[in-house]
């Protein structure tokens, strides 16, 4: 077990190799020493930024870039021991919104559609029995257990270099991973956007599903409605989000 003094320890050297311009090296640490693993340390976690959030980057420019991957890595206190979930630390330190450096208005919901692919792309998943070939409409339709229905105010998927909105444009988009482990994109309107938000309780069949968003929609014909909703449930299984049914 460690004692006292040797966790106070750890946490001070913590705290200095976080911000060594204002923080004090523990007694008996050498400065070469201590410079060099915390450069060694930020440079990992910078390695993990820019792999996951390329276009953020491209769009902040280098000095911004790492300006920011050092404020978070000085600030933010991360609750994982994994590499591959700093990412999704640096996407709630985001989300915050206490950030001293002035950042566009997307850049956090942009940040959050990068991560949303590695998100999928190592979700461990079991896919429960089902027919794959069912009746989409009488049966409980069987979501990929691999996928996310992302909401944001930004079109963020159109987010470029030469393209950046000016102002908020309400925008869905479906992420998931299909049968050949390739992560997949694709914007939806709001009602395919709230039918999968639907089947995803798990608790309704195709037809009721339909019926439901019918109803809140005060549709004049929910006929219409189910027979557009039928044709989205067999192009979502078609693209590997919907397995099938529940058996």
């Amino acid at each position: 077990m460690n004692s006292p003094a040797f966790q106070e320890f750890q946490r001070d050297f913590g705290r200095h190799l976080r911000d060594p311009h204002h923080v004090a090296r523990p007694k008996g640490v050498p400065a070469r020493g201590a410079a060099v693993y915390g450069e060694l340390l930020f440079n990992n976690v910078s390695g993990f930024l820019d792999a996951c959030f390329p276009v953020c980057r491209q769009l902040l420019g280098e000095p911004r870039w790492r300006r920011l991957n050092r404020t978070f890595f000085r600030d933010w206190p991360s609750q994982t021991p994994w590499f591959r979930e700093i990412p999704r630390e640096f996407v709630h330190y985001l989300q915050t919104g206490n950030i001293r450096q002035p950042l566009p208005r997307w850049f956090a919901e942009l940040a959050h559609y990068e991560w949303a692919e590695l998100a999928v792309d190592v979700m461990e998943v079991s896919i429960p029995a089902h027919d794959p070939d069912g009746d989409l409409l009488d049966g409980h339709p069987l979501l990929n257990p691999a996928l996310m229905n992302l909401a944001y105010a930004w079109p963020v998927h159109r987010i470029a270099p030469d393209w950046k909105p000016r102002r908020p444009e309400a925008t869905h988009l479906l992420v998931y991973r299909n049968r050949d482990e390739v992560v997949q994109f694709s914007a939806l309107n709001p009602v395919t956007a709230r039918l999968l938000e639907l089947l995803a309780e798990g608790r309704a069949s195709g037809r009721e599903a339909c019926l439901h968003i019918a109803a809140e929609l005060r549709h004049p014909d929910p006929q219409a409605v189910l027979a557009f909703g039928a044709q989205m449930l067999d192009e979502l299984r078609c693209q590997g989000a919907i397995l099938g049914i529940c058996t």
